[in-house]
């Protein structure tokens, strides 16, 4: 019996002296932890989700407010936005149309979408309106002033988490408070949802700012509260064509007929 054991003992005693060495080799070829995961994703998901609840709150935001719209190169101007209660909005575009000649307001109520030309240089006479179609839909690019859509229909885009945009924080732009988001957009299409550029609201949803490449809207003072429902300008007319933002041809004075002629 001493003698077996004495063998097992030369057998075994090598095997416990590599033990160590054979445990630290399979520790060592243990695959490396993983990477921490990239935040970027989630920051950037909990910034669209921010805008798409102040824009929701936006919609639901019912008053009347100034804004001060400028444009390089040109004067400012105020523009007057009205979210009255029962959904129908009105804005007043000093400038709207005509190359910047005739003011305009733009309104959608329960009876249709109009167009108001206000007296101006461009428009001699009183207010006259002329209806452009149902409530929703689109204004004809040629009669579109655009200054009011981040305060209208482009919310409904900023609270569709399926649009194509990606959503960031952002820098408030000079001289506008709240906070703010940079909205691009992801498609390569020519008619994207909205104007990339900065979006700027209050906690409350009232839009503070906007900025893009048509212009800078920004908030001139406290907003007042809303009417039950947005009056037109004027009364509705149907022997006048709407006013077009681009501004008229000038005349050719050879086609003109001279003095002279009878």
């Amino acid at each position: 019996m001493p003698v077996l054991l004495r063998s097992a003992g030369r057998v075994l005693g090598p095997l416990v002296l590599a033990l160590p060495t054979l445990l630290a080799a399979c520790t060592s070829e243990q695959p490396p932890a993983p990477p921490p995961a990239d935040a970027a994703p989630v920051q950037v998901d909990a910034a669209w989700d921010e805008l798409a609840a102040l824009a929701a709150a936006a919609q639901d935001r019912h008053l009347v407010a100034q804004y001060v719209y400028g444009r390089p190169g040109q004067p400012d101007r105020t523009i007057v936005f009205t979210s009255a209660n029962d959904g129908s909005w009105r804005v007043d575009v000093p400038g709207g149309a005509l190359g910047g000649t005739a003011d305009v307001s733009m309104a959608s109520t329960a009876d249709g979408l109009f167009q108001c030309a206000l007296p101006s240089a461009g428009h001699a006479g009183a207010a006259s309106c002329v209806r452009l179609g149902d409530r929703d839909d689109a204004i004809p690019r040629r009669l579109d002033p655009r200054v009011q859509h981040p305060l209208t229909d482009w919310l409904d885009v900023l609270t569709d988490r399926r649009a194509p945009l990606a959503v960031a924080p952002a820098t408030a732009p000079e001289g506008v408070t709240g906070t703010c988001y940079s909205v691009e957009s992801t498609s390569a299409s020519l008619n994207a949802p909205l104007d990339v550029g900065i979006y700027c609201y209050d906690r409350d949803g009232t839009p503070t700012g906007v900025r893009t490449a048509a212009g800078t809207l920004r908030l001139a003072a406290p907003p007042a509260p809303a009417p039950a429902t947005v009056q037109l300008a004027g009364p509705v007319v149907i022997d006048r064509e709407p006013l077009d933002t681009a501004a008229p041809p000038t005349p050719d004075p050879s086609e003109s007929p001279s003095a002279g002629t009878p």
